[in-house]
């Protein structure tokens, strides 16, 4: 199974690992909010069912007004799920990859989870977890087919990178700035298919995405391999711990070579 072990000075807080960035970790999935220089700000992701209130709250004690949009990495049930009601609240646009939208449109449903892949018990569970479309209605707005810098006026300086293979229209996004790199599930800094390591100690490790939800293990190597060549200094993961510093890059560049050859292996039982 690819995995490297990261230093624990590595491991950077949430609240506060880069400038104009800040986490919100969500039991076993994490929220970041991103703030830009003329003073806006963007959720990326939106958390587990029933958390709304806690995503509302903790962004209300942070900023003066509402973001000015949501951005989605991808539409699983762990990233989407109080994206309407807060969108609603908000008056704000939903902003994901227009390879997402069946799953987001309420036309299709995510493949079932593969329950045995990864082992762990958050793979056993997976197949508990929501797969069914939501609908974000008219408040779903396509990323643009032109993803350089300031592209997408929600993430001015940030460019959007298509990383398929855990869905087909996952993206992550990267600030050439500081080399911050907003993850999603490319790829994770925690075992994902772990409950005790998702969600309890997270111990730092670089892992590929979540093995029971990915659907195209060639196009996932490809992604890691793509974000590895951005050399990041800082990584803002979905599920895991962020990572700052000397080394960070390096990791990564080890994680794709591993992943390269024994990606596949994520599909075994543990």
């Amino acid at each position: 199974m690819a995995q490297v072990s990261i230093p624990e000075s590595n491991v950077a807080p949430m609240e506060h690992f880069a400038a104009g960035i800040t986490g919100l970790r969500l039991t076993f999935v994490n929220v970041f909010a991103v703030s830009h220089p003329d003073g806006s700000w963007t959720l990326v992701d939106a958390g587990l069912p029933f958390s709304s209130g806690l995503i509302g709250g903790w962004a209300e004690k942070r900023f003066r007004n509402p973001p000015t949009a949501i951005v989605l990495t991808h539409g699983h049930f762990d990233h989407v799920s109080a994206a309407l009601e807060l969108a609603e609240k908000w008056d704000v646009p939903i902003f994901a990859h227009p390879l997402e939208f069946p799953y987001l449109t309420g036309k299709e449903s995510y493949p079932a989870p593969d329950f045995g892949a990864g082992g762990g018990l958050m793979s056993f569970l997976s197949p508990l977890y929501p797969t069914k479309p939501v609908d974000l209605g008219d408040r779903l707005q396509a990323l643009p087919s032109e993803l350089g810098p300031g592209s997408l006026m929600a993430m001015p300086n940030w460019t959007v990178i298509p990383t398929p293979g855990h869905t087909p229209g996952h993206v992550s996004f990267f600030r050439p700035t500081d080399r911050l790199m907003i993850a999603g599930d490319a790829f994770c800094t925690t075992k994902p298919e772990s409950f005790f390591d998702a969600a309890i100690a997270q111990p730092p490790e670089l892992h590929g995405p979540p093995a029971y939800f990915t659907q195209d293990w060639d196009a996932a190597a490809r992604s890691i391999q793509k974000l590895a060549e951005l050399d990041p200094l800082i990584v803002a993961p979905g599920h895991g711990k962020p990572l700052a510093g000397d080394g960070v890059a390096e990791h990564l560049h080890r994680l794709a070579e591993q992943f390269a050859t024994r990606g596949n292996d994520e599909r075994a039982v543990a």
